[in-house]
């Protein structure tokens, strides 16, 4: 009975599987294999969705490309500016005294001509008649009055002896008297004569340059009567060498020019009407007597050799007088100084080639050149051309000065036009 009783128990535990526990142990461990599955995939997911999402490192920028100098010291001028015009200090139209026919005219229009150049001559026959008639009286007369004297010497000792009345010594004394004067008249009437000839010739009356021609040949000349007109000239001789330049300066500079004359002769220097071509340096001649209340200003009166005729009468200039030289004065070229909210400054290249931002203080600034009184050392390079690029400490690389296309032009950097 207890045999046939075991039978069955052992066959249901072969048809039912592995025991109970048995089972439940494989159930957890498979479950721990699947968690342990599931959590590396997901840590394997999750570092590759980190890594592909994480920034990559960027390089360090490349350095910004710019042309620097060097600061440099030397001797700076303080000048005024004002703008002026050339004025000659000669000017005369060639008119004649008498009236008579042109019948040469032996110069060319825009010529350089001398003090005494022939430039024109009206016909001198008439005049020449009238010298040699003045010349015929006055050598009658010479001999009448010779004749005269003569007699009188002949007649004083006769009359001294008794031979001869007095009366007679009287009247011939009067005679020789009048004689004298008639020469006297005849000598005036000559050297009138000669000075009508000499106007036929109508000459240069100081080194100048003529202008354009107002008379021809074969035209009649004749005084000017009244007011002075172009049209009764043969033509116009303006002076050039030397040439004054006539500005205007404000009222409140007059002051600083005074004080500097006390010191000695002020140096002028004329420029193009652009300043930027130098035409002559002269000396400033005198400050005028009076200002003008309407404009507040002042003229100013300077002479110039104008050896190579670059000014011109009645032209424009920018006239730059000299009031002061600073010594060794620290200069940068104008490009170099930039305007921020906090005042003037320059990009100082260091020797790392990274810039630094240094405010400047700038008293003059003259032909692209600025006079730095502080913020800046002889020698140290600032940037002039590519500031557009640069903050504190941008790395720099310095491009060929003599290659302005290597650095774009900072003026478009407004307009989008630039990297």
């Amino acid at each position: 009975m207890n045999t046939l009783r075991q039978t069955p128990v052992v066959r249901e535990r072969d048809n039912a599987g592995p025991h109970p526990m048995v089972a439940r142990r494989w159930v957890k461990r498979a479950i721990s294999l699947v968690a342990v599955a599931l959590v590396a995939g997901g840590a394997t997911i999750y570092f590759r969705h980190v890594e592909q999402e994480a920034p990559i490192a960027a390089p360090p920028p490349s350095p910004v490309p710019v042309i620097a100098t060097a600061v440099r010291q030397h001797d700076f001028p303080i000048v005024l500016t004002g703008i002026g015009t050339v004025t000659a200090l000669n000017t005369a139209t060639v008119r004649s005294q008498v009236t008579g026919m042109i019948v040469s005219e032996p110069f060319k229009e825009g010529q350089f001509v001398k003090k005494g150049d022939l430039l024109a001559l009206i016909d001198p026959r008439t005049f020449q008649a009238q010298l040699d008639e003045a010349e015929a009286a006055l050598a009658r007369d010479q001999a009448h009055l010779e004749n005269g004297q003569i007699n009188l010497s002949r007649y004083v000792p006769l009359a001294q002896r008794g031979f001869t009345p007095e009366q007679q010594v009287a009247t011939q004394q009067a005679m020789v008297a009048q004689e004298q004067a008639t020469v006297a008249d005849d000598q005036a009437a000559v050297e009138y004569a000669k000075t009508e000839l000499s106007y036929t010739r109508l000459v240069a009356p100081f080194d100048g340059v003529t202008g354009i021609r107002l008379l021809d040949v074969g035209n009649i000349i004749q005084p000017t009567n009244g007011a002075a007109s172009y049209t009764t000239g043969v033509v116009v001789v303006t002076q050039l060498q030397p040439i004054s330049v006539i500005f205007t300066l404000p009222m409140d500079d007059i002051s600083e020019v005074h004080a500097a004359l006390a010191k000695g002769p002020l140096k002028t220097i004329a420029f193009s009407q652009d300043g930027k071509t130098e035409l002559d340096t002269g000396e400033l001649l005198l400050v005028d007597n009076q200002a003008d209340p309407n404009s507040g200003t002042v003229r100013l009166k300077a002479i110039f050799p104008n050896e190579k005729r670059q000014l011109w009468p009645g032209t424009f200039v920018n006239v730059r007088l000299v009031i002061s030289v600073v010594h060794n004065g620290l200069t940068v070229p104008l490009d170099a100084i930039q305007q921020g909210p906090q005042g003037q400054f320059v990009f100082v290249v260091g020797q790392d080639h990274k810039v630094a931002v240094r405010p400047v203080s700038v008293r003059e600034t003259l032909t692209g050149e600025a006079l730095v009184e502080k913020g800046v050392t002889h020698g140290e390079d600032v940037v002039v051309r590519g500031q557009y690029r640069l903050s504190q400490g941008t790395a720099v690389s310095l491009a060929d000065p003599n290659n302005p296309s290597a650095v774009p032009n900072p003026s478009t950097a407004s307009s989008g036009m630039l990297p």
